[in-house]
């Protein structure tokens, strides 16, 4: 091995040492002659590197030690190996390994097919509001009822952390009962105090998105009500810093609307009201309080309750003197009224259960006498029983649950009282919280299968729209017809045009590229003082309404990286300098900043990536690694020193120069070298996402390069090196989704199948479709190992067994 300039000695003389040593050294092929030159020399038996010793594999029978070999592709692929500063093959040698050892693999996991286990799954808390919204026709607030789920992989479906406690058991029990009472419209349902609040960042000097037409400001409430009944409405007007009502020098219009239709309409502020708070601040407090509620009769069922100013006409204009911002907004110091909360309590003097969505759902037909009750109850529980446990309904099911009617229906006196019980078992029933897959008795233990057409409805079903089957997919799958190729393409299409496919959107897409974590951005106000609750929606708005445009046009997946397309409404058309865009809906627009183009250039993925008064190149280089290029970084050390501040000798110092400081940390300076630069590359954007040319510091340096040392500038260049490489965003984006659509970790018998859907995709042009097209039709979503020794039933006889015992 001729030695490289500035290669230490020691590590030439060790790795000629051991290649003189080891068996492997007689090997001839090009592949092994190439991993002996450049990567045994540090993953060896000796350095043991990273754990990895490759003197001890055999490359040419890559499938015996697949797992290793994946890393090594997985480090290969993400040109970080082998790492910058030491010798390297040319690309072509290295895409040429690349291939070879991908297509050994490939065909040792044809040869010898591994699909993993499907676990006991216990449905989280989206997919149990789904459930209910699919079931009952009845939205709940999932957050009141039941504890926010872990997450592991990036989601929060992965069966192995959602697991089961007493505590958990009794919130679900609890939920039963509360939703069961609901959806039947039980006349003893009590009064009950709901409190909305407004973001306290919120701006309220402008049109507030679904609220109606001539107002501004205020806050949009879907409320289910339980009841034909009176219900209290209490508006509450926020105070300043020091509890004084501001505002009211002139006077105001406060609305109360539901459906649409005013119901309520109040005078807030003028001459009586401001000499009133200048002479008894909390007398002021009391007597707008008293003004603002209001008794109205409602209707049971849900309905949307907009409370808000109307916006006076153009003779006599809301806007204040002073031009907004987030700080003065707080402090509610810029001379208009503004909504704290709105709190709704009832039902009071109610009339009756009324009509709502839920009863017709559940009602399916009415007993003309009580000789008719036990029939009609059987009618009405064998239906829902067989949308809820997912399944045709046996007889034992019927058994418990018309038992469970008899006794409610002894209890409360009538036959709602009864469906209600019954109801109640249901929906804290282990058939229902939990998807099992139990193995045939006549499938041999180890074996590999498909799985019933049945389980396969529940995949497709909680894959797609994170919810139970709908009734077509359930008479398809008791067909025994769903696993037929044509039919299984049929349904995964008409579930992919049903609007319950939003769920790729709200939950997997939001996890995948981290939109749940911009409801906590809260940039710093001082630094960013215009940044309000309005702008935190907009980002998360468009990018929600812009995976989904990809998704539905079933556009090239590719299409997330370069479209020249995206949604805003005027914030946010303002906030990235598009003119022309007015009011508060969204809407498709060109972009003309090349920068802009797809996901690497919208503010919920700039802001979610960055600290509250600064970019962080450090966790934008990480979020690149680990969704877009798929070539995660190892977790940092213990210990790491915190980053110092930008301002250093009365020198404001720029973020490249504070992160080349940082990696002059031995710990650091390897991680750091692979996503520093790719975090530069976003430079351009600040912290909310606002396209910059230089900072404090100075100018802006954009530049940076990948983990191989190609040199990129800008956000422009990082995508066009990243286009020369399709198969890898399409690949992570797979893995992702496989990811979620399994509810558990991809292990290294799973990237195989990864990369045979991204070359099925690649055939038709990396279209949306044709990528959940492969993972539906994947081993591992069709088939499953059998489990050799005790299964998971023992665990649902368990849970099955409280759940009764607490009944």
């Amino acid at each position: 091995m001729d030695k490289p300039s500035g290669f230490p000695a020691r590590l030439v003389v060790g790795g000629m040492v051991l290649t003189a040593s080891c068996a492997w050294a007689q090997q001839t092929s090009p592949q092994r002659a190439l991993m002996n030159q450049y990567c045994v020399t540090c993953h060896n038996e000796r350095a043991k590197t990273a754990g990895l010793m490759l003197d001890k594999l055999d490359i040419d029978h890559a499938g015996e030690h697949a797992d290793a070999w994946e890393k090594v592709v997985r480090k290969l692929r993400g040109g970080m190996m082998p790492p910058q500063g030491m010798p390297r093959p040319d690309q072509t040698s290295i895409d040429g390994l690349i291939t070879w050892l991908q297509t050994s693999l490939d065909q040792a996991q044809a040869a010898h097919p591994e699909p993993g286990r499907a676990p006991l799954h216990r449905l989280n808390r989206t997919e149990y509001a789904n459930a209910i919204r699919d079931l009952l026709g009845l939205k709940v607030d999932v957050s009141a009822l039941l504890p926010a789920d872990d997450e592991s992989n990036g989601f929060d479906n992965i069966a192995e952390v959602l697991r089961v406690s007493p505590s958990l058991l009794e919130a679900y029990l609890a939920a039963s009962r509360e939703v069961s009472a609901l959806a039947v419209g039980d006349p003893k349902n009590g009064p009950v105090s709901d409190s909305f609040r407004v973001p306290p960042d919120m701006s309220q000097d402008e049109h507030i998105e679904g609220l109606p037409l001539g107002t501004r400001g205020g806050i949009l409430i879907h409320h289910n009500f339980p009841l034909d009944a009176d219900y209290d409405f209490n508006v509450f007007l926020l105070r300043n810093i020091v509890g004084y009502l501001t505002g009211l020098e002139f006077p105001h219009q406060l609305e109360v609307s539901i459906d649409g239709e005013r119901v309520f309409i109040a005078p807030v502020g003028g001459e009586e009201d401001l000499k009133l708070v200048d002479t008894n601040l909390a007398l002021a407090g009391d007597t707008l309080d008293a003004r603002l509620r209001t008794k109205v009769h409602v209707k049971a069922g849900p309905h949307d309750v907009a409370v808000a100013f109307l916006r006076r006409d153009s003779a006599e204009s809301d806007e204040p003197l002073q031009p907004f911002t987030r700080e003065l907004d707080l402090q509610n110091m810029n001379g208009i009224p503004l909504i704290d909360h709105v709190q709704v309590t009832g039902p009071f003097d109610a009339t009756g259960s009324g009509d709502t969505p839920s009863r017709r759902r559940i009602f399916v037909c009415t007993p003309a006498n009580s000789k008719d009750e036990v029939a009609c109850a059987r009618q009405i529980l064998s239906t829902l029983a067989r949308r809820a446990y997912r399944r045709p309904v046996t007889d034992g099911d019927m058994e418990t649950l018309l038992s469970f009617y008899q006794a409610g229906r002894n209890q409360g006196g009538n036959f709602e009282a009864g469906i209600e019980n019954s109801l109640r078992l249901m929906l804290a029933s282990p058939k229902f919280l939990f998807r099992s897959e139990p193995d045939p008795a006549r499938v041999a233990a180890g074996s590999v299968y498909h799985v019933s057409d049945l389980e396969l409805a529940s995949r497709l079903s909680f894959f797609l729209w994170s919810s139970i089957p709908d009734d077509e997919l359930l008479n398809v799958a008791a067909q025994g017809k769903l696993k037929e190729p044509p039919v299984l393409d049929r349904e995964v299409r008409r579930m992919l045009a049903d609007p319950k496919a939003e769920a790729l959107v709200n939950n997997f897409a939001e996890q995948w590229l981290f939109l749940r974590n911009v409801q906590s951005v809260s940039p710093d106000e001082a630094t960013f003082p215009n940044f309000d609750d309005n702008l935190r929606q907009g980002f998360r708005r468009e990018t929600e309404l812009f995976f989904e445009s990809i998704l539905r046009e079933d556009r090239d997946v590719m299409d997330l990286l370069t479209a020249n397309y995206t949604f805003v409404n005027q914030r946010l058309a303002k906030h990235y300098g598009i003119p022309n865009v007015y009011g508060s809906q969204f809407r498709r627009v060109t972009l003309t900043n090349d920068a802009r183009r797809g996901l690497l250039g919208q503010g919920s993925i700039l802001s979610v990536t960055s600290v509250p008064t600064r970019t962080s190149p450090v966790i934008r280089g990480k979020w690149i690694l680990e969704n877009i290029m798929g070539t995660p970084p190892p977790p940092p050390p213990p210990n790491v020193p915190p980053l110092k501040d930008q301002a250093q000798g009365g020198k404001i110092l720029s973020v490249r120069q504070l992160l080349e400081e940082h990696r002059k940390n031995a710990p650091c300076s390897t991680c750091h070298a692979v996503m520093d630069p790719l975090g530069f590359a976003l430079e351009d954007f600040n912290a909310i996402g606002e396209y910059r040319t230089k900072d404090a510091s100075g100018p802006i340096d954009a530049s940076g390069q990948l983990a191989d040392g190609t040199k990129i500038a800008g956000v422009v260049g990082l995508r066009a090196a990243l286009l020369k490489h399709p198969e890898y965003f399409v690949g992570t984006l797979t893995e992702k989704m496989l990811t979620y659509a399994l509810g558990r970790p991809l292990e290294y018998y799973d990237v195989p199948v990864v990369r045979g859907i991204v070359q099925g995709a690649a055939r038709n042009d990396y279209r949306f479709s044709s990528i959940i097209t492969g993972i539906v039709r994947s081993e591992p979503f069709e088939m499953k190992r059998a489990l050799e020794g005790e299964g998971p039933g023992v665990t649902t006889a368990v849970v099955r067994r409280s759940v009764i015992e607490g009944k």
